[in-house]
């Protein structure tokens, strides 16, 4: 629970840290935080002793486009946390849980409970108000919702644990990554190695703040069960929220709250029926209330984020 607790609070807080990067764009910080995770997640599977087996042709196939969608997810968060919306980034990870159900519709063919449906419809009519509110769609929080979905479902095919796919991922990226980054210092666009010993330190520390609630997502996925994990995960966009609200001061007009209190409604009764379904269809038996007290399975492997 300490693991899980930790990881998930050190996701809310991502928008305390990409701040501290600027004059650096959201663009070199993604640049950077591509090459410098890889060299994170390589450094721990050396420490750990882990090693990638098992990279098929499918699965790197998979992982590429995960690779993709997942760089789409991290420049639009950082862009959005930098320029003043990271209530709209965490309505992003808010909605996402609502996403998946929707996926699960339309390419696993689920059938979705009454409760699940209108939590699908409280989400829809929250969107419409949004979008009344901002005078458009919410695009942030869609394309970071929507992006990430995609991305756990590549990651759910490719069948892979979160740290060897990790590295996977971001050794796809790292030569356009690296190649961006000589672009721009050879423009003298580039801020890496321009602004002093503490910016450089801040900005390779990318990758080892995105390698480490990993790390210790890991150590709680296997340990706890599957409901814990998805009540544990809105800690992130409550605290990006918190973050948005009473530290960057971002505006939360009546209409907005409405769009947000829909949103949240949706969630709950999510996560209600959600442990009602798990309690009532996993038989209660002795391992059971040691491994996965009345909650159901635990969870084996569990996709990163932000």
């Amino acid at each position: 629970m300490a693991f899980g607790v930790a990881a998930y609070a050190l996701w809310g807080l991502f928008p305390l840290y990409w701040p501290l990067l600027k004059p650096s764009g959201a663009t070199e910080i993604l640049a950077h935080r591509i090459m410098w995770s890889l060299v994170a997640v390589l450094v721990m599977l050396a420490f750990s002793q882990r090693w990638i087996r098992g990279l098929s042709w499918r699965r790197l196939g998979l992982l590429t486009a995960a690779s993709a969608a997942i760089t789409v997810n991290w420049g639009v968060y950082i862009m959005a946390v930098n320029t003043g919306h990271t209530i709209d980034a965490s309505l992003g990870y808010f909605i996402n849980p609502l996403i998946s159900v929707l996926f699960g519709v339309l390419i696993f063919r689920e059938r979705l409970r009454r409760w699940q449906w209108a939590a699908v419809g409280l989400g829809a009519v929250a969107v419409v108000v949004l979008s009344v509110d901002y005078g458009r769609p919410p695009w942030i929080a869609l394309v970071l919702s929507l992006a990430f979905a995609v991305y756990g479902l590549l990651k759910k095919f490719a069948d892979m644990p979160s740290l060897e796919s990790l590295a996977v991922e971001t050794a796809v990226m790292f030569l356009p990554a690296l190649g961006f980054a000589l672009f721009l210092g050879g423009q003298g666009d580039g801020t890496f190695g321009h602004h002093g010993a503490v910016h450089m330190a801040l900005v390779a520390g990318a990758g080892f703040v995105t390698a480490i609630p990993l790390l210790l997502f890991n150590g709680a996925a296997t340990r706890l069960p599957l409901s814990v994990i998805g009540m544990l995960q809105y800690l992130t966009p409550v605290l990006q929220f918190m973050i948005g609200l009473f530290v960057h001061h971002e505006a939360m007009p009546a209409s907005r709250w409405a769009g947000f209190v829909l949103v949240w409604t949706a969630l709950a009764v999510l996560t209600l029926d959600g442990v009602r379904a798990v309690r009532r269809s996993a038989p209660v038996t002795e391992r059971d209330h040691r491994t996965s007290p009345g909650f159901g399975p635990s969870l084996e492997e569990e996709t990163p984020r932000h």
